[in-house]
């Protein structure tokens, strides 16, 4: 393994990627890379193995994103690139990342191959001709076993999160996808540590790779303001709706290390009129993704979730992480509070912690080598929370991507003659497979529910209701 060279383009103007990527790059407003993406992008378009270290928020789905589209061939219609992610959420979120960084490649095929949607679709996808595949470990391989995946025309082959795919229990699916993959493809590890199994696996499947290393005293985001909070156990709660009040976030994210205090928060939250909503591992795949479209819509304002729960979300400009509950482990904490101060942007986290959190305080400090700022919060008092619920409300409408809806169908649908609303009242709109979510304002919440049930979306009528 070798240890990548300092020297590297600063911006992405620098890089010599194609002109359709340059253009893309400066849409979306990309100036100066992050430190991975300096490091690891110029050493992947010349063909590297790459093993690099990163944290959540740091740039990395670009960093090998970039590269991946620079080299493919649209004209192909065969799996080129695989990327593997340790669970469905961060699937999505890698594959939304790589569509808009692929939109000026007419025809790109992005699929995602993981639980919680039927097999079939995905198979007939894949036999119809798909130019790359995110999945998780299981269902890759299971799609792999049955015939319906080939692996001959890889060129590329990612493992995102490697180490928590290890700490999942999927090295035996990882091994079996990367043995049956081409000997003659370039493999990029992006791992948050280095663990001797990734070690051996790097040794085992890489050839001669580039070894990225973050530096660690920048393991936390410099972004991220970090607080804590020392209050007794019996008055957290009370300490939360204070928080909330005094910080008034658009979006916050509530850690907690039990999914039966997580119901708890949800439920006191919400009845202290705080727009809440919870996330734990009991909850169906079809009900995670409403609460996730809510949060990124606007129309909850504070997720309440445990760690297992919470991996691989994809909120942008999230304004507040409070640890609740102090994770068991330091690592756990700084992949919480990387989920705010993104792009630049300062991010708050704030944790309670009681007299016994005392030895987890310590370790925090000594893993991120800085020092919590100490702050006195006032306890809540008043019946109602000062902090207001969401300003939108989330519809659903029956339809999506295979359906060829695009969002602009959707605003159009809503604010052209037929709909007559305004486009200042129309927030997100997200498109999945089969169904497809819209932000709206609450204060005409049903006034689009009526207009878009008597009218249609490129003439075609679909089943429109509330994601409660």
């Amino acid at each position: 393994m070798h240890t990548a060279p300092t020297a590297n383009p600063s911006s992405f103007a620098q890089l010599a990627i194609s002109p359709a990527l340059q253009q893309v790059v400066a849409e979306l407003g990309f100036a100066s890379m992050t430190p991975i993406q300096a490091q690891s992008i110029p050493l992947l378009l010349q063909g590297h193995d790459l093993i690099g270290q990163s944290k959540t928020g740091s740039g990395k789905t670009a960093a090998f994103t970039l590269p991946i589209l620079d080299r493919i061939r649209v004209s192909a219609r065969r799996v080129q690139a695989l990327v593997l992610c340790p669970t469905r959420e961060l699937c999505g979120q890698v594959a939304r990342e790589i569509r808009k960084l692929g939109r000026r490649h007419p025809g790109l095929q992005v699929l995602v191959l993981a639980g919680g949607e039927p097999s079939r679709p995905q198979a007939n996808s894949l036999e119809s001709g798909v130019h790359i595949v995110v999945g998780t470990p299981g269902r890759t391989l299971d799609h792999l076993n049955r015939g319906n995946l080939d692996l001959n025309p890889l060129r590329f082959l990612v493992l995102d999160e490697a180490d928590r795919m290890l700490d999942m229990g999927f090295a035996d699916e990882m091994e079996k996808i990367l043995d049956a993959a081409p000997k003659n493809r370039q493999t990029i590890f992006f791992s948050a540590t280095f663990p001797a199994s990734i070690e051996g696996m790097s040794a085992r499947y890489q050839r001669e790779a580039q070894r990225i290393t973050i530096d660690e005293g920048e393991v936390t985001a410099s972004s991220v303001k970090q607080i804590l909070v020392e209050i007794s156990a019996e008055n957290k709660l009370s300490a939360l709706h204070g928080l909330l009040d005094q910080y008034r976030p658009e979006t916050a994210i509530v850690f907690s290390n039990h999914k039966a205090a997580v119901a708890e928060i949800t439920k006191a939250l919400n009845e202290w009129g705080v727009s809440a909503a919870g996330l734990h591992g009991d909850l169906e795949q079809m009900d995670r993704d409403k609460v996730m479209a809510k949060l990124r819509n606007r129309s909850i304002r504070v997720l309440v979730a445990t760690d297992v729960a919470a991996r691989g979300i994809d909120v942008a400009d999230l304004d507040l992480v409070i640890n609740y509950d102090l994770p068991l482990k330091a690592d756990t904490y700084v992949h919480r509070i990387g989920r705010t101060g993104r792009a630049g942007k300062e991010g708050i986290a704030i944790s309670l912690a009681s007299t016994r959190d005392r030895m987890k305080v310590d370790a925090i400090e000594t893993y991120t080598g800085s020092s919590f700022e100490r702050e006195r919060v006032q306890i809540a008092k008043q019946e109602k929370a000062l902090y207001q619920g969401a300003a939108m409300t989330t519809l659903s409408i029956g339809g999506g991507r295979k359906d060829k809806l695009r969002p602009g169908d959707i605003l159009g649908a809503l604010t052209g003659e037929a709909g007559g609303l305004d486009a200042q009242d129309i927030g997100k709109i997200e498109i999945h497979d089969r169904i497809a979510y819209v932000a709206v304002a609450q204060s005409i919440g049903r006034i689009a529910v009526e207009r878009l049930r008597q009218g249609r979306i490129k003439g075609r009528k679909f089943a429109i209701d509330w994601v409660r």
